[in-house]
């Protein structure tokens, strides 16, 4: 009795291997001039998830890719705010006495006669609001600024891409990710070449 094997399939190992998932498409410009005429373009274009990336900053820029003002300026206020509260009631319940309105919150308090000095001084208070209103503010600004901008962030995309070096020296750069609701491959490429790139290319995440 004759048997017959299946044959068993060969699979191109690039075949089985995942394809890169698209990241972004990056436009250069070789000028400020240039860069800062294209982003005004991709503004009124529409794009919505793109950035500019400059050698050194590019005066107008800010208005030519139509950014914003940040919340991060409120919540700075608030934290300073917040720190200049904190040490008035921190300074006035560790100074109140039984006589004083803050013993009607807390029954004891540290009444200490310094220099003549009345518990409940605000000149003397100031440099401890200062300093915690200082620092609320200050770590705000720092972890807000962080948390907002993703970061930190060990690797990003656009640092193995060979083109991309050059932007910490004499290249502008537009980068339009590709999760952009505007962003279609051919499309997006040809309107980076009609807005005067010398070049665009392809990142991979």
């Amino acid at each position: 009795m004759t048997t017959f094997e299946t044959p068993t399939p060969t699979v191109d190992p690039a075949e089985t291997a995942e394809t890169p998932k698209l990241h972004a498409l990056i436009a250069e410009f070789e000028t400020p001039g240039e860069v800062l005429k294209a982003a005004e373009k991709v503004r009124e274009a529409g794009y919505r998830w793109w950035d500019c990336c400059t050698p050194f900053p590019v005066h107008g820029m800010d208005g030519a890719m139509g950014i914003k003002p940040t919340i991060l300026p409120v919540m700075v206020f608030f934290a300073g705010l917040t720190g200049l509260i904190v040490a008035f009631i921190l300074q006035a319940f560790t100074n109140s006495t039984g006589a004083s309105i803050w013993a009607l919150v807390w029954v004891t308090g540290y009444p200490y006669l310094i220099s003549g000095k009345p518990l409940l001084s605000i000149p003397a208070f100031i440099p401890v609001m200062f300093e915690l209103t200082i620092l609320f503010a200050a770590l705000t600004c720092v972890f807000g600024m962080f948390g907002m901008n993703g970061l930190p962030r060990l690797h990003h995309p656009l640092l193995a891409n060979d083109r991309f070096r050059r932007v910490t020296d004499d290249r502008f750069y537009i980068v339009i990710e590709a999760r952009d609701p505007k962003f279609f491959r051919s499309r997006t490429e040809a309107f980076l070449d009609s807005i005067g790139a010398v070049a665009v290319e392809e990142v991979q995440d």
